[in-house]
């Protein structure tokens, strides 16, 4: 990917700490990175451009990410869905993913970051798959932030597939039907080893899921931003956990207001 001019390396500092710094980062925070068209569409731009300046917003994302002190990002890169696109968007697309991998891998891996992919890779082209699997070797060993890219990814089709898992187990007489609970399911899924999202952004306005995590999220808080993902910076990315911290999670149990 082309870097836009004067920007900065992913380790460069974010920005200042923010309000009310005490508080702990979330531990895991994921986007539904949302709104690149129509960003280019407001500006008589092509689409290609939208997706091109959001590239420079995962960027960002990622410095304000390390500067914040959070462990692991998830970012909704591609979804199952999204191959109903035309055939010119979606090589457009892959051709910004190709470019990210070769251009900011070397970034990452100097910055500790690991980077982690889920979704299903059965179908896809050699050249991706292999861009996905060198993405992850290379920064296997580092324990800085762990960037999870969510590819050819889909809630539901994860939880099929975690299905197909726990079944061939009970088959093969690996697992008994009643030993089957909720740790079995997770263990399963494409996200076995990180921690559940506490906080999910999504951009655009949108209030909607759109099949991203869907067990994960169970319990996250969410904040909707209403401007377009190019425009996501580190003030946004810090309006956003300041409204997480102001949330009492209550995991189903009583608030701490509760009298």
């Amino acid at each position: 990917m082309v870097r836009s001019e004067g920007a900065r390396q992913i380790g460069d500092a974010a920005g200042a700490a923010p309000e009310g710094a005490a508080q702990p980062a979330p531990r895991h925070v994921a986007i539904i990175m949302d709104g690149n068209g129509r960003w280019a569409a407001n500006r008589g731009l092509p689409r290609f451009e939208g997706h091109r300046r959001g590239v420079e917003a995962v960027r960002r994302a990622v410095r304000s990410a390390i500067t914040l002190g959070i462990d692991y990002l998830t970012v909704y890169s591609f979804s199952s869905e999204n191959w109903r696109r035309p055939p010119s968007e979606i090589s457009e697309l892959m051709g910004l993913l190709k470019l990210f991998v070769r251009s900011d891998l070397a970034d990452l891996h100097a910055n500790n970051v690991r980077v982690r992919v889920i979704g299903d890779r059965t179908d896809l082209s050699a050249d991706i798959a292999g861009l996905l699997d060198e993405a992850e070797t290379r920064t296997r060993a580092n324990t800085g932030l762990t960037l999870v890219v969510a590819f050819n990814y889909g809630g539901r089709q994860e939880i099929v597939r975690a299905m197909r898992r726990i079944a061939a187990a009970v088959a093969d007489g690996r697992l008994r039907p009643e030993e089957i609970d909720l740790s079995t399911v997770t263990a399963a899924l494409d996200t076995a080893g990180i921690p559940d999202p506490d906080l999910v952004i999504r951009t655009s306005g949108e209030q909607r899921l759109s099949n991203f995590l869907t067990w994960q999220t169970a319990y996250a808080e969410y904040v909707i931003e209403p401007g377009f993902w190019p425009d996501f910076d580190h003030d946004a990315f810090l309006a956003a956990v300041s409204e997480f911290h102001r949330r009492d999670r209550r995991f189903g149990g009583l608030g701490t207001g509760a009298g």
